[in-house]
């Protein structure tokens, strides 16, 4: 279970050298995705970057803006309730010192702090432009670049962590280097070789335009690059300086004459869905300093003022919800593909080939796909024939019932199950048949409990033999003689023989009087409602 108080939650962690295997931490990943809300999309904002460039300090002014702009988290099963707050730079601002409790782990001077892949353990319910909701995890990777860091860790941190990503925040200093974009479009092809190894198959379905990744951005640390008149005025004009940045990324982005250098643009930009960039000011030195604990008055004025734009860029219309294969992911479904791209690093940090990220994703595919289909059936066969259900569905009846059921859940497999390996769908498929055809035994099971009949075969054959006897003995009273002795012996036994049976009848009644008071009230039940039947079937019409 989740801490009372947020935090943040180590999901993952780095052994040491040589290897720098992942290990991921599944139960405090479980203990975060627990508390989503089912059924809603989740969006997840990961900032990586290199080491000592303000990423958890980042995060911790993000926690500040999300606390206050977020929704309360619904209780299961309640409605989401309540209205988001505004926020402007002056919370930013005049907001004292930012909370050591209530923030990512971070600290002035030039030691590495964060190791591994950290979330903050509360997620946030936020409502988007369009009225629908998302919840959002917010994410914190270990710093790259580092003198403890490799190339191959550091490939595997960055790596993960845009696979998992709807929205990353590529964290640079001073400005954007070429080898950042080297480095990026390192990472993002083995997404795109993953993509193109799929498409070769020609009997999959394909979702055409699809991109391995979302969205982006370059948020450049330090920037001293502004207009130096409209930065150092007392109002500044955030929406030029703003358009100043447009201009940067358009620079940076821009075709180059040199083979290499057109490669690498036009590889980033064929793997991410969308591109781009913000500009931030040096928040003042500080900040920089080791015995800084967060007073927000030695901030720069124009740094907060452009966090605070930043922060509604990011959280407001670009917030999108994570995508695979361009199908929208709830929390829990996100588990199963954290759990799969985190297993491909387990055994170290070198960066895995093509072929096993689509295994992974294709893996994590198909498991959400079987859960997804199995939970549709049951939902469905629990409003007719489940626990809470009232009425008995005849044999024909549930028969059909049950087949309807089947087809949708096995048409919600099919529409998931469109990449990766033939063997792993075609198993994955027989997986859902085999719990299907399990759940129908239980289904059937509860229904049969529900047949106003049962249980009164206990009185069939007394009841025959009962009724034989007394039409005997009135069949020997009426045309047998007085003076016949062998009709009179007749007619005593079969009086006996009935009350003997009368007698048992009786007793049984008497000690299951609440079982047949049961059945009689579900036979009144059955003859009472109006085709049942029709609605059955009218229901399974629309499971589709």
């Amino acid at each position: 279970m989740p801490s009372p108080d947020p935090q943040p939650v180590q999901i993952v962690s780095v052994g040491g050298a040589p290897d720098y295997s992942f290990t991921l931490h599944d139960d405090s990943l479980q203990s975060i995705l627990d508390t989503c809300p089912a059924n809603i999309p989740v969006s997840v904002v990961s900032v990586v970057g290199a080491f000592r460039t303000g990423k958890s300090f980042l995060l911790s002014w993000f926690l500040r803006y999300l606390s206050k702009t977020s929704l309360p988290l619904p209780a299961k099963g309640k409605p989401i309730s309540g209205s988001p707050g505004t926020f402007a730079a002056s919370d930013f601002a005049g907001s004292g010192d930012l909370d050591t409790g209530d923030r990512f782990a971070w600290r002035g001077g030039e030691e590495r702090h964060t190791t591994g892949i950290w979330v903050w353990s509360r997620p946030f319910l936020r409502r988007l432009p369009n009225g629908e909701h998302t919840v959002l995890l917010l994410v914190d990777t270990q710093g790259m670049f580092d003198h403890e860091t490799t190339m191959g860790l550091t490939a595997a941190i960055f790596g993960l962590s845009t696979l998992l990503s709807s929205f990353q925040i590529y964290n640079v200093s001073s400005h954007i280097q070429e080898d950042h974009l080297q480095q990026l479009a390192l990472f993002s092809e083995y997404g795109r070789m993953a993509v193109n190894e799929d498409d070769k198959k020609e009997d999959r379905k394909k979702v055409k335009g699809a991109k391995p990744f979302q969205r982006i951005d370059f948020l450049v640390r330090d920037w001293s690059n502004f207009d130096e008149d409209e930065a150092e005025e007392a109002s500044p004009d955030l929406a030029k300086l703003e358009a100043e940045m447009d201009g940067y990324l358009k620079d940076v982005i821009k075709s180059r004459d040199a083979k290499d250098l057109a490669e690498t643009r036009e590889q980033i930009t064929s793997c991410f869905s969308k591109v781009g960039c913000y500009l931030l000011p040096h928040p003042g030195l500080a900040v920089t300093k080791k015995k800084y604990t967060g007073s927000a008055d030695k901030i720069d004025p124009l740094f907060f003022s452009l966090l605070a734009r930043y922060c509604n860029r990011v959280f407001s219309a670009s917030l999108a919800p994570k995508l695979i294969r361009g199908r929208t992911l709830t929390a829990k479904e996100l588990g199963a593909y954290v759990t799969a791209y985190a297993g491909m690093f387990a055994g170290g940090a070198g960066f895995p080939e093509a072929t096993t990220m689509l295994e992974a994703t294709a893996r994590a595919n198909n498991d959400n796909a079987r859960n997804l289909s199995v939970t549709k059936y049951k939902a469905e066969m629990d409003r007719a024939c489940g626990v809470n259900a009232s009425i008995y569905m005849q044999p024909g009846e549930f028969s059909e019932h049950h087949t309807a059921c089947c087809d949708a859940a096995t048409t919600l497999f099919d529409s998931m199950a469109t990449f990766g390996s033939e063997a792993s769908i075609t198993a994955a498929r027989a997986d859902v048949e085999a719990t299907i055809a399990t759940e129908r035994k239980t289904y059937s099971s509860l229904n049969d409990g529900r047949n106003p009949l049962a249980g009164f075969e206990t009185y069939y054959l007394p009841g025959i033999i009962g009724f034989c006897s007394f039409f005997a003995r009135s069949i020997l009273d009426l045309t047998c003689s007085s003076w016949s002795q062998t009709c009179k012996a007749g007619s005593d036994l079969s009086s006996q023989i009935f009350s003997v049976v009368f007698l048992f009848m009786l007793i049984i009644a008497l000690t299951k009087a609440k079982l047949i008071k049961e059945r009689v009230s579900m036979i009144m039940k059955v003859v009472n409602i109006n085709g049942p039947a029709t609605a059955s079937k009218q229901k399974a019409s629309q499971l589709n």
